[in-house]
Order: structure tokens, then C-alpha cells, then sequence
């Protein structure tokens, strides 16, 4: 699995960069997170498309990667969209000012706020796994 990072630019751009390639150069911008990770998937085929094109075969690292999406808070937000920052304060015991503040870029958490805020995103999700309708 190669882990891919997922970044607010100030510019409002979102970027996605996979730094553990050793031969191939694969990153990715859009307007959302959503639109960076579908033109890293077109990044990807362009580099499977060039291989074939070639003739040779495609390298192991680009044929169908794996990737754990590493977030900072303001794509976290952006991506999952659906979820209620207030109230996700709320369950990591984090103030709501500033988890919106960090949703927005405008500030960014500390590694113990990370960690607070990631254990109860860990929590809601096994909450979740539980779930029947």
C-alpha cells in the first residue's frame, strides 16, 4: 500500500502526492479532493497508456497501486463532507472554533489535537461498522 498525501494549498488547490514511488513522479491537483483523486487515477493510466504504447511492460508500483489517503484537516472536511465538524468536536472533546478553523486552512492542529480528533473519527467509524438498517 502506498501512501498518498492529501494537501490544502493556500491557493485553494487540492493536492495529492505519493511519495514512496520509486520510479514515477505521481501527483495530482483539483478544485476538491474528489477531483484530485480522479485525476491521480488519470495519472496513473497515462503512465500504465505510455508503458503500453512502449511495448513494455507496466512496472509493479504503477499496475492498479493501493493507496492510504493521508489527510490534512481542511481536505479531511472537504472530502467527507458529511460529517458535522461541531459535533465530531464534540465526540473528540476538541473546541468547535477550532476544528472549523482547521477545516477552513485557516489554522492547523497540533499532533495531540490530530490524534484526539482522529481517534474519534476511528470511533464513529466502528460505531458505524456495527450498524444495520
Amino acid at each position: 500500500m502506498k501512501k498518498a498525501i492529501v494537501e490544502l494549498w493556500e491557493d485553494g488547490t487540492f493536492s495529492i502526492y505519493v511519495p514512496d514511488m520509486k520510479k514515477h513522479n505521481l501527483n495530482a491537483q483539483g478544485a476538491t479532493v474528489a477531483e484530485a483523486k480522479e485525476k491521480l487515477k488519470e495519472a496513473i493510466q497515462d503512465y500504465i497508456d505510455m508503458y503500453g504504447n512502449m511495448g513494455k511492460p507496466i512496472p509493479e508500483e504503477i499496475d492498479h497501486p493501493e493507496f492510504e489517503f493521508k489527510y490534512d484537516m481542511a481536505s479531511f472536511f472537504n472530502y467527507f463532507d458529511c460529517l458535522n465538524a461541531s459535533r465530531l468536536a464534540e465526540k473528540a472533546g476538541v473546541n468547535a472554533s477550532l476544528i472549523r478553523q482547521y477545516k477552513k486552512g485557516i489554522k492547523f492542529a497540533s499532533e495531540k489535537q490530530s490524534n484526539k480528533i482522529q481517534t474519534a473519527i476511528h470511533r464513529l467509524g466502528n460505531e458505524l461498522l456495527v450498524v444495520r438498517l
